[in-house]
């Protein structure tokens, strides 16, 4: 199993596999745009997910975003993903309780159908027998 979070690339190699310079790394991290891991010593070590934020980054930018452009994308993707988990939640909390909702009103409806007594009904002619009555 791969730890996407485990923070294994040193600077040279997370460059590399993101397609930059490394010392445009050490920019995105000034700017706040990625904070990689650091050993005892101090040196950056970058993790799977770091590279695949700094290849998202690297989109971002060559669609002609800037620094600034970029870090509110991020932050508006974040909050988007958060959202849409949200909305799920919601959702699945909003399915229980309609599930839970229906059950109950099918006890409900059994109950009743248990109390009914079922009643023997005959049709009966009405004769009005009285005098001086006509039919």
């Amino acid at each position: 199993m791969h730890d996407q979070n485990r923070a294994v690339y040193v600077i040279s190699v997370a460059a590399e596999l993101a397609g930059v310079h490394p010392q445009t790394l050490r920019i995105y991290e000034r700017k706040g745009l990625v904070d990689p891991a650091r050993t005892g010593g101090g040196s950056r070590r970058y993790s799977q997910s770091d590279i695949d934020l700094l290849r998202r980054i690297q989109e971002l930018t060559n669609e002609g975003l800037n620094l600034m452009g970029v870090q509110r994308v991020l932050e508006l993707e974040t909050e988007l993903m958060a959202a849409r988990a949200e909305t799920e939640a919601l959702r699945e909390q909003a399915n229980r309780a309609l599930a839970d909702t229906r059950a109950a009103a099918a006890e409900q409806l059994r109950a009743q159908r248990r109390d009914l007594v079922p009643l023997r009904q005959d049709v009966v002619l009405y004769r009005d027998n009285r005098p001086g009555r006509t039919r």
